[in-house]
């Protein structure tokens, strides 16, 4: 069967993945016009507030990975449902919140509760993509691209609008009807029965759930739960209980929280951070190396250099977007003189443009020249970054955030199209993880920047320390894509499924 004559996605699955996949970067940009207001009402300077940004990307930098192997085994329904309902609980927690420790510790919990949505997403096109037969991932995941956008559009100027209305506390309370509409959405669309099930239903018989809702048949499995038990004579197969390496995610989480505790404020006398992580980081790998069911196969992951490659420039990437989007929103308001309504006003023009540029380049295959792109881009922006002023004209401003726009919009749709074509299949959720936990180390890298440039303030001279940071990481960045020759395999990955 050609495959325009194969059913296509399922398109009732887009809204919970959408939604899902949005309550991370939402809560990103929010924060970012929040942070000032934060300090002034709880007495905290930016060195301070700069760990409200780290507490969430911690903990979902450690829980995308985790989360994504879970959702390989188990499928994504339970995972979506149960991290979906922490994202409220994180914000009733957050809107009460009297001191700023509190506040830290709700951040870590919506961390945590955003942890299932972008890698329940990745699963689901990969599950689709096995039940059809029709692997045609390009518009749904330039879909999944745009909507992140066009809440980082939306985030920073509907934090100054909550800001303004209710306070620094109605940025968190916002999570509250956000959860229940993901939630609501994830019990009625998402299927229950896991991707391998679904195709074997194709190959055995009519693609199930094709009835109408309501009528006789059986109602549509999915990825979500375990499905019944074969019963076709053959031997039993591993249960996926069985193959969680739990240790394995142990030693995972004692590595990255103690290397990412050292980025967040580097320096000597936290030594003994380092010596916990490469500890626990070379107990990690004799372990995955030695168990039949690893939690991150490291044989698989070590031959795998293109994969590898994407997750280097994953974290370069971001860093520098990150220095951005946190760096230059704390200047605009101290050191510039912004309210934070008008600090989100300023970076919104970089956003639509982020948006109109992923759109565009989504409809093209291949990703090489989209890093390039990307990455002269953000050196182009950082460059002129170093010539703004508190005397700078406001146009300037603007004419920075639309520069960064391009980059924005073209290095996430890049960087995700190529861990979907390069990652083993079976491990497509947990792969993503990865993807977003090299992310926020960047994220990381660039929050301790920030506060090591700033200090006690967001003046002029703290940026400019920071902008060059900020070129440094683009410069490798811009190194790495040009020197790796794989990406041309992914070209032609892409128009293959596109076909």
């Amino acid at each position: 069967m050609r495959q325009a004559d194969r059913p296509g996605f399922d398109r009732r699955l887009l809204a919970p993945m959408l939604l899902g996949s949005v309550l991370n970067p939402v809560n990103s940009t929010i924060i970012s016009v929040a942070l000032v207001p934060i300090g002034a009402a709880l007495g905290a300077p930016p060195s301070q507030t700069a760990w409200l940004v780290s507490a969430l990307y911690l903990a979902t930098a450690l829980g995308q990975p985790v989360v994504g192997r879970l959702i390989d085994l188990f499928g994504p329904r339970r995972l979506f449902l149960l991290s979906t309902a922490l994202v409220g609980v994180a914000g009733v927690v957050g809107t009460a919140a009297p001191n700023l420790g509190v506040l830290i510790g709700a951040r870590v919990l919506l961390g945590f509760g955003t942890c299932a949505g972008y890698p329940s997403a990745m699963a689901l096109v990969r599950s689709e993509a096995e039940c059809t037969g029709r692997d045609s991932p390009r518009g749904v995941l330039t879909a999944l691209a745009v909507a992140n956008q066009t809440v980082a559009v939306v985030g920073p100027l509907l934090g100054g609008l909550l800001i303004a209305a209710g306070g620094w506390r109605a940025t968190f309370a916002l999570n509250v009807p956000l959860s229940v509409a993901a939630v609501l959405l994830g019990l009625r669309r998402l299927p229950r029965t896991t991707g391998a099930d679904r195709a074997r239903s194709t190959r055995t018989g009519p693609r199930p759930g094709t009835e109408e809702p309501g009528g006789s048949g059986e109602s549509r499995p999915g990825p979500g739960d375990n499905g019944p038990a074969a019963d076709s004579g053959a031997p039993p197969r591993e249960g996926p209980a069985a193959r969680l390496d739990l240790p394995g995610m142990a030693l995972f989480a004692a590595t990255l929280t103690s290397l990412l505790l050292f980025l967040m404020n580097p320096h000597l006398r936290d030594w003994y951070l380092l010596v916990i992580a490469g500890t626990a980081g070379a107990a990690f790998a004799v372990r995955e190396l030695r168990t039949a069911a690893p939690f991150i196969d490291l044989r698989v992951l070590g031959g795998n250099t293109p994969l590898l490659a994407t997750f280097g420039r994953a974290l370069l990437a971001y860093t520098v977007s990150y220095s951005f989007l946190y760096g230059f929103t704390q200047w605009t308001e101290e050191g510039y003189g912004l309210t934070p309504f008008h600090a989100g006003l300023v970076q919104m023009p970089m956003f639509l443009l982020a948006i109109g540029v992923a759109v565009v380049a989504g409809r093209r295959a291949g990703v090489r020249g989209k890093l390039v792109v990307g990455a002269l881009g953000q050196l182009a922006a950082s460059a002129v970054l170093l010539t703004l002023t508190g005397r700078s004209a406001l146009w300037t401003l603007v004419l920075v955030a639309l520069i960064f726009g391009v980059p924005q919009g073209l290095n996430n749709l890049a960087l995700q199209n190529s861990v979907y074509f390069q990652a083993d299949p079976e491990r497509t959720a947990s792969s993503a993880g990865l993807l977003r936990t090299f992310a926020y180390i960047g994220s990381m890298v660039a929050s301790s920047a920030a506060a090591a440039s700033f200090g006690q303030h967001a003046d002029t001279a703290g940026m400019h320390r920071l902008g060059w940071v900020m070129l440094g990481a683009g410069a490798l960045h811009l190194l790495l894509t040009a020197l790796d020759r794989s990406l041309g395999r992914v070209a032609a990955a892409d128009a293959r499924a596109a076909e």
